[in-house]
């Protein structure tokens, strides 16, 4: 048992008891000696396991074209694109004076800025309007902070760091001028410099150019996409503020829309107009046009109305045509708007019941076709392009499997559960026809349900390894995740965040009583917000699932929300509430996981998290197995793995991250005893 040291914490006349609170001491030998004892008991439950890990490892692997390219996109006088060479972890970018030429610079290897690092992650990165320079932003920790360079593209020179914990950065016309944001002790980018490449730091230190007071608020730049204005912005998770300045004299910035709560807009240059999709008419958004030297809502004329039954998600703006991507009835799709004549608008329908659709990199304002990407659970990852004048799409490139692979042998259904309010909740799954047997095929259930973030069905080179032992493999589209536009986030978040937990405790016997599975084959799944979803639902209904895998778990929501030093906190006050009030800090510990922990019978579980996590401290899933072990009266197997060296998202490397994937599905086959099936 892991050592109980007692902690109290006072409040609204509740006494918080952490005992686990030590766990939280980073540099502590005794904490990181724990870590590492955590994982030596896991791997001991792995040996054995390896030649089964091993095959499933292959088999993911069998999916994947390692040697592989992405489609070049235009971007000035050259074609930009990556590609990934068989062996190597990390994507190489590269350019070409045309796109199809021999002839190319592979300006950034990703491979050799990683080497000496067991983690690495490429952040913002910007070409120069010249195309001689590239900032561009790296993290070899894992905790998100990246760090500041610049490379001359033409003698291939790299300098800096020039800062560090940097988030976007964006370039003026001049070549010269660099905008980037940083952040301050609680990971919040707050402040926006101006740094003079070329210039010696002693001579022209960086210039402090905006800096935001308001904890809420997170601070960004960019650029139009014909390049002639630049964007410094700062949002919250309900709220917006922009200003602009033209990249040729960036020396003023002019406000756009000045911040109102709980209104949120976007904006995309045309001319001398903008276009701006805002909801302060209503949730779902609506688009609106405006003169750029002088914006006003009381000057918006009305592009595109409010339509409660249609939430526009996002905005791009061509010289010809105007794209929204929209999600109607709980699905994603495109919708076209010509900008001048006589076209009508149309939208892009896509066939299969259940799908992935956004857009891919479009960098040239003049277009006259838009790219976009789209998958399925059966159909893998296709680049097409649109014709924006006939409507007719082009598949340019689809990455299929290198293995045989049959579609028509897979089944995707789009079904729907009843929540406890009447609420239909939609369900994407995915079977192999041949191996489905009405009542008894194990199910894996996947869900999030916060932030307004929508899930989607998209192709999983992973996902087939389970569905070729006969998984059903679904995803629950729960309330507090994005379906069905803003309302559907509201519905699951502050006073209403218990929906997101029923939904998914209603589709998961939703789908028990419709055949998919049985109750003694159900495996569930979610990670970070989603952890906090599987540590919820496991303390309201152990008795529902047989297996549950919580990725990098927001767990001990109580303390973290109580602690305004840590990151994400006060911006989060948004979405779960703030502790500190009586009547959020009630509502918060009724489903807080780690504090509704029980003397009761829990299912088998694994645990993941990273050391250097900076969204989900490590110590909030690690005093949660603690508590768990404590108190829990099964002897069901619970496996807590640290990844001593990396962050939120786990192994950066790619067949890293197989290899962890692999490892997930061993501990599935092994808890449900399928580990010989084929």
């Amino acid at each position: 048992m892991t050592p109980k040291i007692p902690h109290f914490t006072q409040i609204h006349g509740h006494k918080l008891r952490d005992d686990y609170r030590w766990l939280q001491k980073k540099d502590d030998p005794q904490v990181l000696a724990h870590l590492r004892a955590e994982n030596e008991h896991a791997e001991k439950w792995f040996s054995g396991t390896q030649e089964l890990e091993n095959r499933l490892y292959g088999e993911i692997l069998s999916y994947i074209n390692e040697d592989d390219e992405e489609v070049p996109v235009r971007q000035g006088s050259f074609w930009y694109g990556s590609r990934t060479k068989k062996g190597l972890q990390y994507p190489i970018l590269f350019r070409r004076s045309e796109v199809h030429a021999v002839a190319e610079d592979a300006y950034l290897d990703l491979n050799r800025l990683a080497e000496g690092h067991p983690f690495f992650s490429l952040g913002d990165h910007e070409v120069s309007p010249n195309e001689k320079l590239l900032a561009f932003t790296t993290d070899t920790v894992g905790f998100r902070q990246y760090q500041l360079y610049v490379k001359d593209l033409e003698s291939g020179t790299i300098h800096g760091p020039l800062a560090e914990k940097v988030g976007s950065v964006v370039w003026a016309a001049n070549n010269q001028t660099l905008f980037y944001t940083i952040e301050d002790s609680a990971k919040r980018q707050y402040r926006v410099y101006r740094h003079e490449f070329g210039l010696s730091h002693a001579s022209s230190p960086d210039v402090l150019v905006y800096e935001e007071k308001d904890e809420r608020f997170s601070v960004f730049v960019s650029e139009s996409l014909d390049r002639s204005v630049l964007f410094m912005g700062a949002d919250s998770l309900t709220t917006t503020e922009i200003q602009f300045a033209w990249s040729q004299a960036p020396d003023q910035f002019q406000m756009i829309v000045p911040r109102k709560q709980d209104v949120e807009y976007s904006v995309a240059v045309h001319g001398d107009h903008i276009f701006m999709r805002i909801n302060d008419r209503g949730d779902q958004f609506r688009v609106v046009k405006m003169p750029l030297r002088s914006p006003s809502l009381k000057k918006a004329i009305e592009v595109v109305p409010l339509n409660p039954a249609v939430a526009i998600e996002s905005l791009e703006v061509f010289d010809t045509h105007l794209v929204l991507s929209e999600r109607a009835e709980g699905q994603e799709r495109l919708r076209v708007i010509p900008i001048s004549g006589t076209t009508a608008p149309y939208v892009v329908e896509f066939p299969e019941p259940a799908y992935s659709v956004y857009p891919a990199q479009n960098r040239v304002y003049s277009a006259k076709t838009y790219r976009y990407r789209y998958s399925s659970f059966t159909s893998p990852q296709g680049t097409y392009e649109l014709d924006f004048s006939t409507g007719k799409s082009t598949l340019l490139k689809e990455k299929a499997p290198p293995r045989e692979y049959h579609r028509e042998q897979y089944r995707s259904e789009r079904i729907f559960a009843m929540a406890l309010d009447g609420t239909l909740i939609p369900i994407s799954l995915v079977y192999r026809k041949d191996l489905f047997k009405k009542g008894s095929n194990p199910l894996h259930l996947y869900g999030y349900g916060s932030y307004g973030h929508p899930l989607s069905a998209a192709f999983s080179a992973s996902r087939f390894a389970l569905i070729d032992r006969g998984f059903v493999m679904a995803i629950a589209h729960l309330r507090g995740g994005g379906e069905y536009g803003k309302p559907w986030h509201d519905h699951g978040k502050m006073k209403k965040k218990m929906n997101t937990f029923t939904d998914f405790i209603a589709v998961a016997e939703h789908l028990i009583q419709q055949g998919y599975s049985a109750k003694d084959q159900l495996v569930i799944e979610g990670g970070s917000a989603g952890g906090l979803l599987m540590g919820a639902v496991t303390n309201l209904r152990p008795d529902l699932f047989r297996v549950v895998l919580s990725q990098v778990p927001f767990v001990d929501v109580l303390n973290t929300m109580l602690d305004d030093t840590l990151p994400l906190t006060v911006g989060e006050y948004e979405e779960w509430g703030n502790p500190k009030k009586k009547a959020d800090f009630i509502r918060m510990k009724a489903y807080s996981p780690y504090d509704n922990i029980a003397a009761k019978a829990y299912p088998t579980m694994l645990v993941r998290t990273s050391l250097h996590d900076s969204q989900v401290m490590y110590w909030e899933p690690a005093k949660y197995v603690a508590k768990l072990r404590e108190l829990k009266t099964d002897q069901n197997p619970l496996l807590f793995l640290i990844n001593m060296e990396a962050g939120h998202g786990g192994a950066s490397g790619r067949y890293d991250a197989i290899r962890e994937r692999a490892r997930d599905w061993v501990f599935i086959l092994q808890a449900l005893g399928r580990s010989q099936s084929e």
